[in-house]
């Protein structure tokens, strides 16, 4: 049997569905309980639990259960609070530091070596360059300042403490160094420093439906290493059946996807007729910069080698599933949290 904590995103949602249908038994807790009913049509067992209090725990089995997969946490995409007005560092601190503790601590008591979670990519943010892949082993060096530096700072601590736990009592935890994250979710607008804004790929997508001018601000060679959700899914499955999954791991496509490509095959794939004119401005300010992973310790130590590196075959999958409306109760739910 496998925990997913905090399943009710579309990361957890895509997990369920992999684990459940390879033949696994499967629980995923959340707190919305608007979504639960996606949890169980997809095949698994719903617990309402928050991470940030240990005696939720207790609602969850003691036997039997082969490893955990730790998704709940604090994203600055959630995040409501202008950083340049207010301060959230505390709730970053709770949710997903003191959340990871409590799962760990459930997972000591109850004999549970396996332990996955995530990690931020922006963790080595001043060491991203185009063309020059990043290993695991590179030191830490981000930036402290902006509404994501409290997030990598929360969960740099959250997996150090992960590294403890495998040190000190001898478990088997690792965590996924995660870039954008591409599939259908409740992530179509998102909060920038507790502003709320539509994301880029839902811009792109609805001005190519539209047949409408899509702009490239600043260098349309700037190239970034995304990921599609059923690959992460996939590699939670292998990674939780290795002996040799421990610590940190790139978790990306490892292709360098420029802005250009990006934009071209989603017009490729979501033209309704009139194609969109691409109209270049490099008079407007990108502040992504390029950057680019290395993905061979996930290969060596869980077999791990991602299927979608193309962005025009994320893009046709990823309408296949906007169209089948199978994610739609959750969309929903996000928009009216946020009203």
């Amino acid at each position: 049997m496998y925990i997913i904590i905090g399943a009710t995103g579309f990361i957890g949602l895509y997990t369920i569905e992999r684990l459940v249908g390879d033949g696994f038994e499967v629980i995923g807790t959340g707190r919305n309980e608007k979504i639960k009913s996606m949890v169980e049509e997809r095949g698994a067992n719903y617990v309402s639990l928050d991470m940030t209090k240990p005696e939720d725990f207790e609602k969850l089995p003691k036997e039997n259960v082969d490893g955990v997969i730790l998704l709940g946490g604090l994203l600055p995409a959630n995040a409501a609070t202008d950083i340049t007005k207010d301060e959230n560092a505390a709730d970053y601190i709770n949710v997903n530091v003191i959340g990871t503790i409590n799962v760990l601590e459930y997972c000591r008591k109850n004999g549970i070596k396996k332990v996955i979670s995530t990690s931020s990519y922006a963790d080595v943010k001043k060491a991203w360059k185009k063309g020059v892949a990043l290993k695991e082993s590179e030191p830490r060096d981000f930036y402290y300042t902006g509404d994501h530096a409290v997030y990598v700072i929360s969960k740099n601590a959250a997996n150090d403490v992960m590294e403890y736990y495998n040190e000190q009592h001898g478990m088997q935890c690792a965590w996924f160094r995660l870039p954008p994250v591409y599939g259908v979710g409740p992530h179509s607008e998102i909060y920038v420093n507790g502003k709320y804004y539509k994301s880029g790929i839902q811009t792109f997508i609805e001005k190519a439906q539209k047949g409408e001018p899509i702009e490239i601000w600043g260098d349309p060679e700037i190239s970034r290493d995304i990921v599609y959700v059923k690959d992460v899914a996939r590699a939670f499955e292998l990674a939780l059946q290795s002996d040799k999954t421990y610590g940190l791991y790139n978790m990306t496509s490892s292709t360098e996807l420029t802005l250009r490509q990006q934009v071209e095959d989603t017009i490729d794939v979501f033209s309704n007729g009139k194609r969109s004119e691409i109209v270049y401005r490099p008079d407007k300010p990108n502040n992504t910069p390029s950057f680019l992973f290395c993905m061979d310790k996930a290969k060596e130590d869980f077999g791990f080698v991602p299927k979608y590196r193309s962005y025009k075959d994320i893009m046709l999958d990823y309408k296949k599933e906007m169209e089948s409306g199978r994610f739609n109760k959750m969309i929903e739910a996000r928009k009216k949290e946020v009203k």
